[in-house]
């Protein structure tokens, strides 16, 4: 079988020394490879430079990534010849779109009219003490996935903080319906440490828990291999 898999997190950039990215390790990711590796699985892996990657094998080909707009044009093409993606990459909301100081913002007509100029200088200068910088929304990859590949199976992954359980669910649930999803693992931050990683599997008609990375990973094997 052939297992694509996106791990850690993209890393938008404000100029050519500076970026907006989260704290995604693509450790999950990692432990997912190495499951389907072991079972003489064929495997993609999507990540970054600074993310944590599996030793090298003769199955597991790596894909690097920086960008969303990277992660776009290198992922199309891998969902048509794989059979199941596993979507667990931390994926930028925004990018920036232009960043400047207080005072043209406002001396600026309308602040919107600054959301069509671009910086142009490699490095923005540090001189300010306060800057303003304005983001767009970056498109919902997840949501692209069956466009590309309507047979392929996804595995998706939803992570929120500090909500109930009901709450976690029920945003999970949306998700697989609104990206036709097989399943989407649902995970809330305040209960992933150094220790545990508390995770719900979610499909259509049940829900699965495990509480390592490692349980993720076989869980989602299990799922995979047997579906």
């Amino acid at each position: 079988m052939k297992i694509l898999i996106t791990s850690g997190g993209t890393t938008e950039n404000i100029d050519a020394v500076r970026g907006i990215t989260n704290h995604a390790t693509g450790t999950l990711g990692k432990e997912v490879a190495e499951c389907f590796l072991a079972q003489g699985h064929d495997v993609t892996l999507v990540t970054t430079q600074r993310a944590v990657k599996p030793k090298k094998h003769s199955k597991l080909k790596i894909v690097l990534v920086e960008t969303v707009a990277d992660l776009i044009a290198e992922l199309e093409p891998l969902v048509k010849t794989h059979d199941v993606i596993i979507h667990s990459m931390a994926v930028s909301d925004y990018t920036p779109v232009y960043m400047t100081d207080l005072e043209e913002v406002e001396k600026a007509p309308a602040v919107k009219d600054l959301l069509h100029k671009s910086n142009t200088s490699a490095k923005i200068s540090s001189q300010q003490d306060y800057q303003v910088l304005f983001l767009k929304k970056t498109p919902k990859v997840i949501s692209l996935i069956k466009q590309w590949n309507p047979d392929i199976m996804l595995i998706g992954f939803k992570l929120l903080v500090g909500v109930p359980k009901e709450e976690l669910l029920a945003v999970a649930r949306r998700s697989l319906a609104t990206n036709q999803a097989h399943y989407i693992v649902a995970n809330d931050l305040t209960t992933i440490d150094d220790n545990q990683h508390l995770a719900y599997l979610v499909g259509k008609d049940d829900v699965v828990v495990a509480k390592t990375k490692k349980a993720i990973a076989e869980m989602i094997l299990e799922r995979v291999t047997h579906d």
